[in-house]
């Protein structure tokens, strides 16, 4: 960190907002204004720059104190039958604070991305899976096989941090490293390698998805194929793919679940995921789920220690109950079950929550703006800027230590939570 008279710069700061944990991104503090200085990227630079305007809570829309927000939100929560705690953004100890509060109040809790992380989870519950870690990969995969994913828009700096990284522990020239992509052909540069080689591309329609690993996964087996070509592509291909998977030394399968959003997805990350069971009767192979923005990871691990299960727990039986489908926010706000709705987003300032009719209140970002205003809106610090804490990235073995970059006033998630649980 250095200083000057009128601003700090930090170096290399840990990002909460990607799911990979970049760590080296170099931020000038000026005031209340955040600016990337190095190393950020399209999905950390706007998030790291989103500029502060409201400080003060508001109910109704007028200026209110904390006390007045946290006593009008005890009120809304008091009068529901079941009150929904959604978005579930934050870090964990504003994670492990919503969960004291649903506890404490009966409450139902969705994380904003569980769609998307259910169907890993569901796979690995029926079937158990072989993962790896982003460590491992930066020092070990000689082949990636990207199912379904169009990586960079999502993860922008995965390829330069993991893939053509530089230095590697047993991989003497990650330049020659393979990459395959199979279903979306990707849409940015950072895939090529660092001489300028393309990856192979096997394009199909996310609909035919299913059918193209399942008979990868045939082919990896010996069984026979009668077929000459599958979602549009040809068998040989797919033979020669499965080959080069069984002769790699450490071959890697990575995907993003939110990706892969058609009828039944799960059956195909459990395919996946067979797969890779499947490839380690000839090598060492692993899988990779691809995740962790908006705090998805940090919300289910937190929630798994405290309750034994992934978010999307509901608490009005006096216990956690939970179910994958049937405690979805859209479910509970679309069937009338849940009839108020406490939306916690500390980390993207455009994450609002659903247009409902339901009593609505929001502990979020400063910054966000609303089509309608909610009836109690607290604005609250951001992890990693306004006030230090812990995010889990999308490998979940490491916890990342986010830093305090300025002093902005604002409370965190787990300040806010904890008033409204005093004045219940």
């Amino acid at each position: 960190m250095t200083k000057s008279k009128k601003s700090v710069v930090w170096e290399d700061v840990p990002s909460p907002f990607c799911g990979i944990g970049a760590d080296d991104i170099q931020i000038k503090v000026d005031g209340d204004v955040v600016t990337v200085e190095s190393n950020g990227c399209a999905v950390n630079t706007p998030a790291f720059e989103f500029r502060l305007s409201d400080k003060k809570p508001r109910i109704g829309g007028e200026p209110a104190t904390i006390k007045e927000a946290a006593a009008k939100i005890a009120e809304i929560i008091k009068a529901a039958h079941l009150p929904l705690i959604g978005g579930c953004a934050t870090d964990v100890n504003g994670m492990r604070a919503l969960l004291s509060l649903a506890d404490h109040s009966g409450a139902a809790i969705d994380n904003m991305n569980f769609n998307g992380a259910r169907r890993n989870i569901l796979s690995m519950q029926d079937n158990g899976w072989i993962n790896t870690t982003l460590a491992e990969v930066k020092n070990r995969v000689d082949l990636l096989l990207v199912v379904g994913t169009d990586v960079e828009p999502l993860f922008p700096r995965f390829f330069e941090r993991y893939i053509w990284n530089k230095e590697s522990m047993f991989i003497q020239d990650t330049a020659k490293r393979e990459v395959v992509c199979l279903g979306k052909a990707p849409s940015c540069g950072g895939v090529r390698s660092p001489d300028g080689s393309a990856p192979e591309v096997l394009v199909c329609d996310d609909a035919d998805l299913p059918e193209v690993v399942a008979l990868l996964r045939a082919i990896v087996n010996g069984v026979p194929v009668a077929v000459e070509s599958v979602g549009g592509i040809p068998v040989a291909e797919l033979r020669n793919l499965a080959e080069r998977l069984k002769k790699a030394s450490y071959p890697v399968v990575t995907w993003a679940a939110g990706d892969l959003d058609f009828p039944q997805a799960e059956l195909t990350v459990e395919m996946v995921c067979e797969l890779v069971k499947d490839l380690n009767n000839e090598t060492r192979c692993s899988g990779l789920p691809l995740g962790g923005r908006e705090g998805d990871q940090t919300a289910n691990q937190v929630c798994g220690w405290q309750t034994g299960y992934p978010a999307r727990v509901r608490f009005s039986s006096g216990f956690p109950e939970y179910d994958p489908h049937y405690f979805s926010a859209d479910r509970l706000l679309g069937n009338g079950e849940a009839d108020a709705l406490l939306w916690v987003s500390a980390f993207n300032g455009k994450a609002t929550p659903p247009q409902t009719d339901v009593p609505t209140v929001v502990i979020g970002r400063s910054g966000m703006t609303f089509e309608q205003e909610p009836d109690v809106f607290v604005p609250i610090g951001t992890p990693g800027i306004d006030h230090a804490g812990h995010a889990y990235r999308m490998d979940n073995v490491v916890a990342i230590r986010l830093k305090k970059l300025r002093d902005s006033g604002l409370p965190s998630t787990a300040d806010v939570l904890k008033a409204v649980e005093q004045a219940l």
